[in-house]
């Protein structure tokens, strides 16, 4: 405990994660979960080995992806195997810094994401609404930049925020109704005085949540617009392919949130659908990749035959 204001500070030693610990069904979903995190870490982690490995996807596009792989496998890490530690070792107990480690790093990864595909909708943006101009606006060192502020400035924030927990006292309860050490659900706990984390709440939400969107929708407004401009079907079809995969990743992200939001208030709906929004688009994200974009796909192609290539040698002899 800590002095401030003539009160005492409580912070408890732990707290526990409700999650879903009243429904029948819980070990069959915590196994889907772990399938999940299963294929989110091997495809993303597949992803970053084509782009680094091969100097034509050293290009600003794919180093989005890239970005947005590795905070995808960092999310993945920092959210679902806490969950399935909580729930198989028995006991929902989690110690008063490892929340806070657990909400810091979750926070961060899901922040970075929203941001990444910000830069890629500004990616497709230029290249379709000022093709001439996208090499010298768009490139290697103008993307290094732009993810290194990125990064930076969002561990700031989020570390900020996390810090902001340390001044609440949690007194009366230390139960958190969510999946994980939710900052939305602990500033609901507080006895003393939380009106400066709830403003820095509605900051955050607005800056991440509701902010990227609608700079993603304005920036889809202007390439419709310069689509328009194109006389041929062809010419507009090919510069929306472009696209695809980014509006596919768009929709796995921010469909399950809004999903949720106005799926049933039951609590374990309400849990299974707040955690599948979280932990579907990591996954989600190099299967759109993959399967939509053609050099990725034929260096996949080319890195197999090469593979099988000794194995029909031997069986030829």
């Amino acid at each position: 405990m800590s002095l401030s204001q003539n009160f005492s500070i409580v912070h408890p030693e732990h707290f526990f994660i409700s999650g879903l610990k009243d429904s029948p069904y819980s070990t069959y979903f915590y196994i889907f979960l772990f399938i999940i995190y299963f294929i989110s870490v091997i495809g993303n982690s597949i992803v970053l080995l084509i782009i680094a490995l091969h100097r034509s996807l050293h290009s600003p596009m794919y180093i989005a992806v890239f970005n947005l792989a590795l905070a995808d496998i960092g999310e993945s890490n920092a959210l679902i195997p806490n969950m399935i530690k909580l729930f198989f070792s028995g006991s929902q107990y989690i110690s008063y810094n490892a929340c806070l480690a657990n909400m810091f790093f979750v926070s961060f990864f899901i922040t970075v994401q929203t941001y990444t595909l910000v830069v890629l909708a500004f990616d497709r943006f230029i290249a379709i609404c000022l093709p001439l101009r996208y090499n010298a606006i768009v490139n290697n060192k103008f993307m290094a930049i732009v993810f290194s502020v990125i990064w930076v400035f969002n561990s700031c924030m989020v570390t900020m925020t996390t810090s902001l927990i340390t001044r609440l006292s949690f007194c009366k309860s230390n139960v958190i109704e969510s999946w994980y050490c939710d900052y939305g659900r602990l500033m609901m706990m507080p006895c003393n005085d939380s009106s400066i984390q709830k403003i820095a709440a509605y900051v955050i939400e607005a800056f991440f949540f509701v902010a990227p969107p609608f700079i993603i929708i304005l920036s889809y407004m202007g390439i419709f617009l310069a689509l328009c401009k194109i006389t041929t079907w062809e010419g507009r079809f090919k510069a929306l392919k472009t696209c695809v995969s980014h509006l596919l990743v768009v929709g796995s992200f921010f469909l399950p949130i809004i999903s949720n939001i106005i799926a049933s208030p039951a609590a374990n709906n309400r849990f299974i659908g707040g955690t599948l929004a979280l932990t579907l688009p990591p996954m989600l994200n190099p299967i759109i990749y993959v399967l939509t974009t053609a050099k990725i796909k034929d260096l996949i192609r080319k890195m197999l035959d090469n593979r099988s290539a000794p194995i029909r040698a031997n069986v030829s002899k």
